[in-house]
């Protein structure tokens, strides 16, 4: 991709994130590895339905702006995504945003890691709920960095969620998956709980995932469910 084309792909992800209510005022942040190893990102103190490709800001590996229009500057929360670059080489793409329902499961202090719905199975496996983190610290960073080996998904307590892939549209769908996820669980335990899927079946999934749907990315279940 050009990158004015992935300028506009952030724009049109963080314009959907507005839209479908997962953020609010200046919440989220979105950000985009480039093919010089530099990092586009959205800024700070601008709302998502605002956000047009020229405020994106150009950064480098330590954070620091290397391009942006004057004042425009990364959000304090680039941290938590420079370390998902730093841990993950396959990662292209990171996503944070307060998807409500999702949210409120962070807010509850609850995961999502029942293996009940055959689309979430596939495509991402349990959900983990990371440690608090006080925003704009190394405390958040430090407590997302356990699960990253494992998981392209992560609520963070108190606080929202987190999603990385090997593009932005991957990362995305990961946050649109996880959300309806979660209205999903939150109606099936109302109804007076979600019925898990059998073990085997869960290895029949998978096995669909990396043979047939060919599912980039990581995956919790191949070893919570390896013999």
């Amino acid at each position: 991709m050009e990158y004015a084309e992935i300028r506009e792909q952030i724009c049109d992800v963080c314009h959907k994130m507005w839209q479908l209510g997962w953020v609010a005022a200046n919440d989220g942040n979105v950000s985009v590895k480039l093919p010089d190893g530099r990092f586009l990102a959205t800024p700070t103190g601008i709302s998502k339905s605002f956000i047009t490709p020229e405020k994106l800001v150009v950064i480098d590996g330590t954070g620091a702006v290397v391009n942006s229009l004057p004042g425009y500057k990364p959000s304090s929360e680039i941290k938590m995504h420079l370390r998902c670059y730093r841990e993950r080489e396959d990662v292209g793409a990171v996503v944070h945003a307060h998807p409500p329902t999702a949210t409120g499961y962070a807010v509850a202090g609850k995961s999502l890691d029942e293996y009940s719905m055959i689309e979430t199975v596939i495509a991402i496996g349990s959900i983990p709920l990371t440690p608090y983190g006080t925003p704009s610290t190394d405390e958040v960073p430090d407590a997302i960095t356990p699960y990253l080996q494992e998981h392209d998904v992560m609520l963070l307590q108190n606080h929202g969620a987190l999603t990385v892939g090997c593009d932005l549209i991957t990362a995305y769908y990961r946050m649109e998956t996880l959300e309806l996820y979660a209205k999903i669980s939150l109606t099936a335990h109302l109804l007076g709980g979600a019925q898990e899927i059998p073990r085997d079946r869960i290895d029949t999934l998978l096995d669909l995932r990396e043979n047939y749907y060919h599912v980039a990315g990581r995956h919790p279940g191949y070893k919570k469910f390896s013999s």
